[in-house]
């Protein structure tokens, strides 16, 4: 019996009190988005559940997929509707069963009753459909603590059967909690660090730094495809493309060489405020890592954070390699980040880079550049403006 619609089930989005409902529509609103691709579907929501139903035969599996990828879902739960009859209930749990491997498996009922008319409540509900379930599968041994199937029976407006809750992306809507700027490369890191600060509700602008000809076509197509793929969690962004090419040679040429890889930082930072500032962004998100190289030290990290005014987040600032790629390869961005295409990060990387600069010696050292602010302007007026994921 294929589950003909998905229950949505929150989890911290329920605690929000009075402001519940802004988060909620909000949900529902990502949700019709995240689903226009693949069909049409009637989806609202009701006691603190979200109904998704196709309309016009969408893919169960296609539409699965997607929802999984929804921030401000906990659970998602294919369900079967039927009629509020102890007899329909004990039908649709049966034929539910009966496409589950069931040998030697333990099993429970949980019932819950939104629908206070009906004659029984939630224990007596579970109970006498547990007893229903076992005259038609003797074999099958009731564990009320840990079973291997859980069967669930929900009243509300109809009656709803499951067996699975499958668990969902987690978070908060995107959209909920205001926007930010992510420094995006073409490495393992930032897509990432996206995707954490997006499970908090954020939305994303991105700003991708370009070095033609040093960085290739390629390059640049590798980060839109990150892009994209961050998309199917982070919904729709722009990819700000900066010419970085003409601010860099400058660095090369000026900058003592111990210092490049933080006054390039620096520049990137000054920049990424200027696009988050036009946009609206209220801050800025980058992919370090304290300590993973040295622009990453806490002295580089300081010295970064000093050209801005606008508040840096670093989601991955704890996390060591071993975990960021994992994450990586759970969301898919894995694959296209280790692609061989380098960005402008590492085609001009000092072989003994200062791991420890200080604030003082950077702003003297930036001193030699006369025009840097009239370049960072040009830069930015320069921008090519991707929209990624519609």
């Amino acid at each position: 019996m294929k589950a003909d619609l998905f229950l949505l089930k929150y989890g911290e989005l329920a605690l929000k009190g009075l402001n519940k409902p802004i988060f909620e529509k909000k949900l529902l609103d990502n949700i019709k988005a995240r689903l226009k691709k693949i069909g049409n579907f009637n989806v609202f929501a009701a006691q603190s559940t979200i109904y998704v139903e196709g309309t016009d035969g969408a893919d169960a599996d296609e539409t699965l997929e997607s929802l999984k990828k929804v921030f401000g879902v906990a659970n998602i739960c294919p369900a079967v509707r039927c009629a509020k009859t102890l007899d329909d209930i004990e039908k649709t749990a049966v034929e539910c069963l009966k496409e589950e491997d069931l040998e030697g498996k333990t099993f429970k009922v949980e019932a819950k009753r939104e629908d206070k008319s009906f004659p029984l409540n939630s224990p007596a509900l579970a109970a006498e459909m547990g007893g229903r379930i076992l005259s038609h599968f003797p074999r099958l041994k009731v564990d009320v603590h840990n079973p291997d199937i859980t069967v669930m029976v929900e009243i509300r407006r109809d009656a709803f059967v499951y067996t699975k809750k499958i668990k969902g992306a987690g978070g908060m809507p995107v959209g909920t909690n205001g926007k930010a700027t992510i420094l995006l490369s073409g490495g393992i890191d930032s897509p990432v660090a996206g995707y954490m600060i997006a499970k908090r509700g954020v939305r994303l602008e991105a700003v991708h730094f370009h070095s033609h000809p040093y960085t290739s076509d390629r390059a640049k197509e590798k980060v839109l495809d990150l892009a994209k793929i961050m998309t199917d969690y982070c919904g729709n962004m722009r990819v700000h493309i900066i010419p970085f090419t003409d601010i860099q040679l400058e660095i090369i040429d000026k900058c003592p060489k111990v210092l490049l890889t933080v006054i390039m930082r620096r520049m990137m930072m000054r920049i990424a405020q200027i696009v988050a500032e036009k946009t609206g962004g209220q801050a800025l998100i980058t992919g370090e890592s304290i300590g993973q190289v040295a622009s990453q030290t806490m002295e580089s990290l300081n010295a970064t954070n000093s050209v801005v005014t606008l508040p840096v987040f670093r989601p991955l600032i704890g996390m060591d390699k071993e975990e960021i790629v994992k994450i990586s390869k759970e969301i898919g961005t894995y694959e296209t980040s280790i692609l061989p295409y380098e960005d402008c990060c590492t085609i001009f990387v000092p072989k003994h880079p200062k791991t420890k600069p200080t604030i003082e010696e950077l702003v003297e050292a930036e001193k030699l550049y006369e025009n840097f602010e009239e370049m960072l302007k040009t830069a930015v007026e320069n921008e090519e403006v991707i929209k990624v994921g519609e």
